[in-house]
C-alpha cells in the first residue's frame, strides 16, 4: 500500500472527509482533513482531538505499511480550502472561489468570482443560501433534504463562475476536467456570522449656547 491509499484508508475509515494530502521533497507530509459533508452543513467543525485522532492512526498505519516520511501533519483546510471532488463545488455553492484553468480562456488562467450553478433540465437548482441544521442535544442532525439536493446536482457538474471584467458581470461556465485548481477565497468575520451589528448610537443632542458663553477657536474679542 503507498502512502495515499494509507492516508485515504486512514481518514475514511475514522469517518472524515479527506481533503487534500501532500508529500514535500523534504519528506513532511501534510494531510488535510474535514467532516463528512452532513456533518459540517449541520455546523460541526474539525476539533484539535480529531486531528490527534488521525495523526495518531497515521502513525501506526504508515509504520505497519512501511511508508517513510521525515514529519506528519494533521489538520482543518484552513480558510483557503482546496475544491477537489464535484460534492465539494456543490456544498460551497454561492461562495467566492479562485480557479485556474488548464489552459487560458481569453488570455488569462486565472478567475475570481461566485461559484454558481448552470441550468440544467430536469435537475431542480439547489436553493441557496444553504442554512446550517442547528443540532439537539449534542447529537449530529443531517440535513438530508439539502444534502441530497446537493449530491443530485454535483452529478451534474455544471458549474459557473460570475466574476467581473471591470464593467460588468462575466459568466464562465466550467468542468473540472478544465480546471488546474481551485480554491475558497479567505473570508475573516470577527463577529461571525448571523451575528446581527449592533444599532447605531444617536449623537448627542447639543446644548444651545447662551449669549454670555465664549466660543473655542479665537481669543476673546
Amino acid at each position: 500500500m503507498n502512502w495515499q491509499d494509507a492516508v485515504e484508508k486512514t481518514v475514511t475509515g475514522l469517518g472524515y472527509d479527506l481533503v487534500d494530502c501532500e508529500r514535500s521533497p523534504a519528506g513532511l507530509l501534510r494531510v488535510y482533513i474535514d467532516k463528512l459533508p452532513a456533518e459540517a452543513l449541520a455546523g460541526a467543525l474539525i476539533s484539535v482531538e480529531d486531528c490527534e485522532r488521525v495523526t495518531r492512526q497515521l502513525q501506526y498505519l504508515l509504520e505497519v505499511e512501511g511508508c517513510a516520511y521525515e514529519r506528519l501533519e494533521v489538520s482543518s483546510p484552513g480558510l483557503d480550502r482546496p475544491l477537489k471532488k464535484p460534492l465539494d463545488y456543490a456544498r460551497f455553492l454561492g461562495e467566492e472561489i479562485e480557479i485556474t484553468l488548464r489552459m487560458p480562456f481569453q488570455g488569462r488562467k486565472k478567475y475570481k468570482g461566485v461559484l454558481t450553478q448552470q441550468p440544467v433540465a430536469g435537475v431542480e437548482p439547489v436553493a441557496l443560501p444553504l442554512v446550517p441544521v442547528a443540532a439537539e442535544a449534542g447529537a449530529v442532525v443531517e440535513p438530508s433534504a439539502v444534502l441530497a439536493a446537493l449530491s443530485a446536482f454535483a452529478d451534474t457538474q455544471a458549474w459557473r463562475l460570475v466574476f467581473s471584467d471591470g464593467e460588468a458581470d462575466q459568466a464562465l461556465d466550467f468542468s473540472l476536467e478544465e480546471l488546474r485548481e481551485s480554491r475558497l477565497v479567505p473570508v475573516v468575520s470577527f463577529k461571525g456570522r448571523g451575528v446581527k451589528p449592533a444599532p447605531a448610537k444617536k449623537p448627542p443632542r447639543a446644548k444651545p449656547a447662551r449669549k454670555d458663553d465664549k466660543v473655542d477657536g479665537g481669543p476673546d474679542q
